[in-house]
Parts: structure tokens; C-alpha cells; sequence
């Protein structure tokens, strides 16, 4: 059985975002939910309500990305920064906690009504766009912070983490205009 593809709905409503992550919200989904969530940071934004109801798989790397979201609107300062991730299905949410992130990301269940008004865009993550290396990356990036917030992790997803690295240096090195002797 195929899962359907992430897609990620955003709604900007004053000083807050609403996402809606719906499908299986992968590792190939990452690349893409990265560049939106960093747009919206870098416009101001700094709270963020992402209803995960309809989201049926969430893997490490897309729960690390969150992770490292939720840590940087932390260090924001702003005491009116944060993730709440709304109404998790049972399967998301005991993830979630069994990785001991909840320090950064903050459950709530709620009725799913979305604010009135305000603009609204969908976007289909992982449609292609990102390479190999993007996806190395962000990947090795995301169980990097899932390593740092719990050190409990760090069993969990060493071998993850190195075998990612190995990757990434490898494809960086073949790519082109990288020379193997460094000159």
C-alpha cells in the first residue's frame, strides 16, 4: 500500500501560522517543509500551530525538523514563540513523547477549527526538487537535533546519524567541480 505524498497547507492569520501536515511526512518531505517553515521565519514569524490530524506517518527526520523549529523559536526569547502540534493521531503522538521532545514541541488537543480569514497556499512536499545532497543533509541535520535534545536518542540514531554523514561527504565529493585531490 502506497501512502499519499506530504502536503503542507499554510495559513498566515496575524502573528501566527497554521500548517496542516497531511499524507506521510517523510524524510523526502523534509527538504521542502524546511524551506517554507524557514520563508515564514525569516518574515517574522514566531508561533506556529501545525494540526497533524490528518498525518498519517511522521518519521524522524520530519519530527527532527519540527524539533529544530521548536528549539529555535525557544531561543527566540520571545516569550510568545513556540510549536503546538494540534490533535497528533495516537501513533504521531506516542513518537513523539517514547523521543522525549516535548520540551519543544508541545501537544494539544483541540477541536480542529482553523481561524477565520487570513491567506492560505497548499504545497505537495517532496515533489523532486531536492538532490541527494539536500536530502543527506537535512536528514543528518534532524537526528542531529533529535540527538542533542534527549541524550536517550543518541542509541536510537547514532548509526543513522553516522551512515548520513558518510553519505553526505561522499556526495559532496563526487559532485562536480569537486576535485579528489583537493586542488
Amino acid at each position: 500500500m502506497s501512502l499519499p505524498p506530504a502536503k503542507v497547507m499554510v495559513m498566515v492569520n496575524g502573528r501566527e501560522v497554521w500548517l496542516r501536515i497531511t499524507g506521510h511526512a517523510n524524510f523526502a518531505a523534509a527538504p521542502d517543509f524546511k524551506a517554507v517553515v524557514q520563508g515564514l521565519l525569516q518574515k517574522g514569524y514566531r508561533r506556529f500551530k501545525v494540526d497533524m490530524s490528518d498525518c498519517i506517518l511522521l518519521d524522524s527526520t520530519f519530527l527532527g525538523l519540527l524539533c529544530r523549529l521548536g528549539i529555535q523559536l525557544h531561543q527566540s526569547g520571545d516569550p510568545q514563540a513556540g510549536v503546538d502540534l494540534i490533535n497528533p493521531t495516537p501513533r504521531v503522538a506516542q513518537l513523539i513523547e517514547s523521543l522525549g521532545v516535548t520540551e519543544y514541541l508541545h501537544i494539544v488537543q483541540e477541536p480542529r477549527t482553523l481561524p477565520a480569514g487570513g491567506e492560505t497556499t497548499e504545497t505537495t512536499l517532496g515533489g523532486g526538487g531536492a538532490d541527494r545532497v539536500e536530502l543527506a543533509r537535512t536528514s543528518l541535520e534532524a537526528h542531529q537535533t533529535l540527538m542533542s535534545i534527549n541524550p536517550a536518542n543518541e542509541a536510537r540514531f547514532k548509526d543513522v546519524a553516522r551512515f548520513l554523514q558518510e553519505d553526505l561527504q561522499k556526495l559532496e565529493e563526487a559532485k562536480p567541480g569537486n576535485s579528489p585531490s583537493g586542488s
